[in-house]
């Protein structure tokens, strides 16, 4: 992350160092006219403040020797003490305060040597030194200050988000222990409700075979349902326990045939087409289409009286269309009131970008119609069924 920081301050680093050599050479130039040597020092030494974040004190010993050779060639000047004062303070917001002592006791020692060298004044040569001394202070101070604000608002930063992600792990925490509480209600009460009822069934199939008769087509679909209900129920509860946000594999329109015999066995005339290329589905349109058909079968047994019913899948190159139409004793043109089923079909297929319509057909009955959007058909797609 400091990385990235450094690579995009980078540029505005370059022209703040480039600004700072042209300003020290334009003052060096009014004050004496320094020769190629000595604006070559100053771009040297202004020019390397550009990569004072990777690399403060690499910059630190260049700038310093640059612009102390320059007080050596050309003589004393305090605006040459700049880029140094700009490197100290970036070589202690880096954390590397000695070493900008050190670079700051280097120069002024310099500076004071060529300033006795000049025969300056006393007065003035104690005034320049205090005021470079001054600077070198502040440049310091003012790099702690900044090196202190950087990890402030660095740990103000993780602070935010260890507290965002402490809230998001509660929030985890919590939808978990529910889904754990919702397991336990649904097996305390249907796996009981459900294994009695399977039980019950079985007992008179069973009773039924011990006196030599045939077992009524009712109890058959009683007893197989009430397995598939026990075997679905499961695979809900694991998927609960596991925090998986998938529905069982095994759930898709592969079992359709599995699905439609036990709506026959329970009564229904139905009918299964299949219109277009067979393919492989995703497995969230698999599982949904599975679903519309259930839960229309479904209300076919409860609602329609186990009428007439026709299920058509149609493959495209862009839709799986689902319908699902019976002969049930809804009029045309009746005031339907979404149930659960219903509204749990339309949630499934919004989910997946498709439309859903449900309702009753012009001449009597109900028709359930969905349209699921699939990706267009590789070349190298066979059908899988």
């Amino acid at each position: 992350m400091r990385g990235d920081s450094a690579r995009r301050a980078y540029l505005p680093d370059t022209v703040l160092a480039t600004a700072i050599g042209a300003a020290v050479a334009a003052v060096a130039w009014a004050a004496s006219a320094p020769g190629p040597l000595g604006l070559l020092l100053i771009a040297t030494g202004s020019l390397a403040l550009a990569g004072h974040r990777r690399a403060p004190r690499a910059v630190l010993v260049v700038t310093t020797l640059c612009l102390l050779g320059y007080i050596v060639h050309a003589g004393p000047g305090s605006w040459a003490a700049f880029p140094v004062v700009v490197a100290v303070h970036a070589a202690a917001r880096s954390g590397h305060r000695a070493y900008g002592i050190t670079a700051g006791a280097v120069f002024l020692a310099g500076y004071l040597a060529v300033l006795l060298a000049s025969a300056a004044g006393a007065g003035e040569t104690v005034e320049r030194i205090l005021l470079l001394l001054g600077w070198f202070l502040c440049a310091g101070v003012t790099g702690l200050i900044d090196k202190n604000w950087q990890a402030y608002l660095r740990q103000t930063e993780q602070r935010a988000l260890d507290a965002e992600r402490t809230k998001e792990e509660a929030a985890l925490r919590r939808a978990r222990e529910e889904r754990l509480r919702i397991a336990r209600e649904l097996h305390d009460s249907l796996t009981h409700s459900i294994s009695i009822v399977k039980l019950q069934a079985s007992v008179a199939v069973h009773l039924a075979h011990k006196r030599g008769a045939e077992a009524d087509p009712a109890l058959l679909a009683i007893q197989e349902a009430g397995g598939e209900a026990m075997r679905e129920l499961r695979a809900t509860l694991d998927i609960f326990r596991a925090d998986g946000p998938e529905e069982p594999a095994a759930t898709g329109l592969a079992r359709i045939g599995e699905l439609a015999e036990r709506a026959r066995t329970a009564g229904i005339a139905l009918s299964v087409s299949v219109e277009g290329d067979e393919r492989p589905l995703p497995a969230d349109i698999d599982r949904t289409a599975y679903r519309i058909v259930q839960e229309a079968l479904t209300n076919v047994a409860r609602h329609g009286d186990r009428a007439r019913t026709a299920v058509r899948l149609s493959y495209t190159e862009r839709a799986l269309t689902v319908a699902v139409a019976d002969e049930g004793p809804c009029p045309a043109g009746a005031d339907i009131t979404p149930g659960t089923g219903l509204t749990g079909m339309r949630e499934r297929v919004a989910a997946l970008g498709g439309t859903l319509t449900a309702g009753p057909r012009t001449g009597g009955g109900f028709a359930v119609h969905a349209e699921l959007p699939l990706a267009p058909r590789s070349p190298r797609t066979v059908s899988a069924r």
